[in-house]
């Protein structure tokens, strides 16, 4: 079952983190866990239907990637409508400097939901989400 909202000190959990520990990225899979673990020590873990879906990648099956991320472990809740709105325009200023993608990127979406959540978000990818989310409390290397 999804919640309306992001709890109160949440931290939106990007695909990226998931997927370093899921696969046991020999670079990353330390970092991402210790992070993980200490951002639920603080408050719930989020995630939203776009990271999901790029974590989604790696199974064959839904309920393999449920089991994955067990909904005990990671609130879900829907991307909000401001989000969107935000993630377009954020997409538009990308145009604008020259990015080169014809559609919104999945990281505008996220990057979006938490700044207009509220929320902290934990990544690795920290620099396009600086630049177009200067808002957002990032948790990065």
């Amino acid at each position: 079952m999804a919640s309306e909202s992001a709890p109160s000190g949440a931290t939106l959990v990007d695909a990226n983190v998931l997927l370093d520990v899921l696969t046991e990225d020999e670079k990353w899979a330390t970092w991402s866990a210790d992070t993980l673990r200490r951002a639920a020590e603080e408050g719930p873990l989020v995630i939203n239907p776009v990271v999901y879906a790029e974590v989604s990648v790696r199974f064959s099956r839904i309920e393999e990637l449920d089991d994955a991320l067990p909904a005990e472990d990671f609130v879900r809740v829907p991307l909000p409508w401001a989000a969107a709105f935000l993630a377009g325009k954020c997409f538009l200023e990308y145009r604008r400097r020259g990015g080169a993608k014809r559609s919104p990127l999945p990281d505008f979406f996220i990057g979006a939901h938490a700044a207009v959540s509220r929320m902290r978000l934990l990544t690795r990818d920290a620099a396009r989400y600086r630049s177009y989310f200067p808002t957002v409390a990032l948790l990065a290397p």
